[in-house]
């Protein structure tokens, strides 16, 4: 196995970089716990409700600075232990290696030719950290008490990933250390680069997601110190918003639905050595094999040695890309724009209009939303 993980921590103390006490701490907590709790703003004060959201952040984020868990080395120091425990667990390991691709990041590089539809990859569910392994995990006790996590998926994964990382004895570790240490969705924007997208249709997204995030953190922190249920979690005694917000990154560019092991529903996962593959434009190419239950992976087209193996991550916007994934994909064949077209009730011909939105299955109240696909922007650009 690799080094193991370290936790840098902060005595009590005074100077600069002194952390807050507990009960400051809990103050500032409890400050932005109400003001992301609170109203949607007015229209038009969206972006002062999220400069004040982030000031609390911030503050926080500097009482907080060298408490979370920390690999050392990087990422690709663990890329060999991360193909040895997958080896050893029954994923496929031959036909390709990671590699590193420029601005694209590290990706999946064939080392052989492979045919399109070719089965290439495959990862057993023992290996995949799942709604269901957190269930059973140190956060099992947490989760059947708390509704939050009980309603969410995607913040129960992020929570099996903290604790996970926290304990370095755990089966996933070897994964985990090759994540990311950060990420570029809009969680980690500066402020600069946040107020270059006011005038997109990410905005109301991006404000949201922030205000989501932060509120999260807020309530799950005083959970975490509180919650007697809570007491075993490894992060009682350090919990930042940097590691929060990194997790739900982390399960934000990688989950994935795969079927229970009965069959019987769908549940989130993480699929190891499968998410280091880059996007493209194609079809969907992974299913989940319940027979021999495991996550499989066929070739999207046909690929040479030393070619970049890609997949397609669906049809999302390059807004839903920076969003959720934290990247822009210029040659993106499915980015649209919805515009909305409102029909008033002033309007004298309204009970003739509502009819036809109501014939449609489009609510009269809320408006019409036309999208564009990528063709018909070029179109009339042009």
């Amino acid at each position: 196995m690799g080094k193991k993980s370290r936790v840098k921590t902060q005595k009590w103390g005074t100077g600069a970089t002194a952390m807050a006490t507990p009960k400051e701490m809990l103050s500032l907590i409890s400050e932005l716990l109400q003001k992301c709790s609170s109203a949607a703003p007015p229209p038009g004060q969206e972006w002062a409700e999220y400069i004040q959201i982030r000031s609390l952040v911030e503050k926080i984020r500097k009482k907080q600075k060298g408490l979370s868990v920390m690999f050392e080395g990087t990422r690709e120091t663990y890329f060999t232990e991360l193909m040895a425990w997958a080896a050893e667990n029954g994923a496929s390991c031959e036909g390709f290696e990671i590699c590193h691709f420029g601005e694209e990041g590290y990706g999946l590089k064939a080392t052989r030719d492979i045919k399109a539809e070719e089965l290439f990859l495959w990862v057993p569910r023992k290996m995949l950290m799942t709604v269901e392994s957190a269930k059973s995990s140190v956060l099992g006790p947490l989760y059947l008490q708390d509704r939050i996590l009980q309603a969410m998926g995607n913040v129960t994964l992020a929570f099996h990933l903290l604790c996970e990382r926290a304990n370095p004895n755990s089966f996933w570790q070897p994964y985990i250390k090759t994540l990311p240490s950060e990420y570029d969705t809009p969680l980690y924007f500066e402020e600069e680069e946040v107020r270059h997208l006011q005038a997109t249709q990410a905005i109301q997204d991006v404000f949201s997601q922030y205000k989501n995030t932060a509120r999260q953190y807020a309530y799950f922190y005083k959970v975490i110190q509180t919650h007697p249920s809570a007491s075993k979690l490894s992060l009682k005694d350090a919990f930042t918003f940097d590691d929060y917000r990194w997790a739900v990154s982390s399960v934000m560019t990688r989950q994935n639905q795969i079927p229970t092991e009965d069959g019987s529903r769908v549940t989130l996962a993480l699929i190891p050595l499968w998410d280091m593959c880059n996007h493209t434009n194609g079809l969907i190419t992974t299913g989940y094999n319940l027979e021999d239950d495991r996550c499989e992976c066929v070739a999207l087209q046909d690929y040479k040695k030393d070619d970049q193996i890609y997949i397609f991550y669906g049809t999302r916007s390059n807004a839903e890309f920076v969003i959720h994934n934290g990247f822009f994909y210029e040659a993106n064949a499915h980015d649209r724009v919805k515009i909305k077209l409102g029909v008033s009730k002033s309007e004298r011909l309204y009970a003739m209009k509502a009819e036809v939105l109501a014939r449609a299955g489009i609510p009269s109240e809320v408006g019409v939303a036309c999208v564009f696909d990528q063709s018909n922007m070029r179109q009339s650009s042009s």
